[in-house]
């Protein structure tokens, strides 16, 4: 399979049509909390979103892509290829929830990425690519473990009140070089310093940006001048509509479109990756004041191993390269990505204990089955949005979830029910004793740091 997609690229590089540089240009965009169904071009009636519906109709809309239950882990697999509970940092960094009621305690994640590990932005340098992040990074925010200590030559972190969309500040090299007094909205100045960074690319050298936005997290935080056109139409909808959430959702799509015209304004469009993805699901719970959005109809949301805190929108664009208005239904995890960008640029030279496989071939060849083989979730801990500790397997249709806390197991076939809302395991036994094994062996060949048993718990 890697064979075929080497062979294509090969011919595609090859082409008469050849650009100046031959690497592309990659622009990895990562939405914070944005739920599968959130896009107009994922099926969201409310919300709107032109450009990235646009994006995916030139280009390549994902039905079965993955990231992690919280955004650290998706965060550190993506870096690094690896999956989270490898690096030991399975929630939130900074986040130790506990429940008295419960029988188990969770175990404690690693304080930041460390500088030992090889990440996407390590590996592109020494392919020849200028390195550049915006926005949030939260993987440790010391001048060892931030951006600059991992392989970006240019970084515009979010620094104080990261959950503000106001009141903000932005730290380069562990220095703030902007601080907001109630002024510039975050997610037009992250799109601002995206821009900066395309600007200063020259012609004949490939750069990677790594855009991560916040939006649209809470704190809802909408900007007053396009929450009116939301306001009005939100009575011909049904409740589970939120316009502020939908104004936060706007604003990033509309970032999206200034930096899509910078590179086209460069002349740098047709040679670029463009990748939008989300980092978990969304937040389906009243948190902190009212609901932000919905993900129906996968079940939960955030911070749950289920579909709906898991299964994330995911489109790829590649001027005369990706199909355009391609659907791929291949199911794939975020950790995927570093080696696929490793193999896009001819760079064998894999980290050890890898975990992401390439999946190439399939952007040219969206109706090829890719053998991604089983892919695995654990989130040992308790989070906001009420999820327990909880792992999970998907092997092709089939997908076991274990509670933590009772041991119980439920077996789902996704394929017929995407909601998992008819558990399996007493009908198809075999198989869910299958992937419980196979899960629980994962777990200890990565070293998988399980919740403790507490000894007084009275049952």
């Amino acid at each position: 399979m890697k064979l075929i997609g080497c062979i294509i690229l090969t011919a595609l590089l090859s082409s008469p049509t050849l650009f100046a540089q031959e690497k592309p240009n990659i622009i990895f965009i990562l939405a914070d909390d944005l739920g599968y169904k959130d896009l107009g071009c994922y099926g969201n009636p409310f919300n709107e979103t032109p450009v990235l519906d646009k994006l995916a109709q030139d280009g390549m809309l994902f039905t079965q892509a993955y990231a992690h239950p919280a955004c650290s882990p998706s965060r550190a697999a993506l870096m690094t290829g690896k999956h989270p509970a490898r690096l030991q940092i399975t929630t939130a960094l900074g986040l130790n929830r506990t429940d008295p009621k419960s029988p188990v305690i969770p175990p404690q994640v690693a304080e930041y990425l460390p500088a030992s590990e090889v990440t996407m932005a390590e590996v592109l340098q020494r392919n020849g690519y200028t390195t550049g992040m915006v926005g949030k990074w939260h993987l440790g925010n010391d001048n060892n473990s931030g951006p600059s200590s991992q392989g970006f030559d240019y970084d515009r972190m979010i620094g104080k009140n990261g959950l503000d969309y106001y009141n903000y500040s932005i730290v380069s090299q562990g220095e703030t070089v902007f601080e907001d007094n109630g002024t510039e909205y975050l997610t037009d100045k992250l799109t601002e310093y995206a821009v900066e960074f395309i600007q200063s690319q020259p012609s004949d050298k490939p750069f990677f940006l790594y855009l991560a936005y916040s939006a649209p997290h809470l704190f809802i935080v909408p900007k007053a001048d396009k929450v009116s056109k939301y306001m009005r139409k939100v009575n011909g909808f049904d409740k589970e509509y939120n316009p502020y959430y939908a104004t936060m959702v706007e604003s990033m799509d509309e970032g999206i479109g200034r930096v899509l015209h910078e590179l086209d304004k460069q002349n740098k469009l047709g040679n670029t990756v463009i990748v939008f993805m989300s980092d978990n699901g969304g937040v389906g719970v009243d948190q902190i004041a009212y609901r932000p959005t919905t993900v129906a109809p996968l079940r939960k949301w955030k911070g749950h191993v289920y579909e709906g805190g898991i299964r994330v929108p995911l489109i790829v664009f590649w001027k005369n390269r990706v199909k355009p208005g391609s659907i791929n239904e291949n199911y794939l995890v975020i950790q995927d990505f570093l080696p696929t960008f490793m193999e896009l640029v001819g760079d064998n030279n894999l980290p050890p204990n890898l975990d992401g496989k390439s999946f190439l071939s399939t952007l040219f060849q969206p109706d090829q089955h890719l053998e991604r083989g089983p892919i695995y979730f654990h989130f040992p801990h308790f989070s906001g949005q009420g999820a327990r500790p909880a792992g999970a397997v998907r092997s092709e249709e089939w997908k076991l979830i274990e509670n933590y806390e009772t041991g119980g197991t439920e077996l789902f076939n996704l394929k017929e029910d995407i909601s998992e809302s008819n558990d399996l395991k007493f009908s198809h036994p075999k198989k869910a004793q299958e992937l419980f094994h196979a899960m629980q062996k994962w777990q200890r060949e990565v070293g998988a740091k399980m919740p403790v048993r507490k000894n007084s718990y009275e049952y």
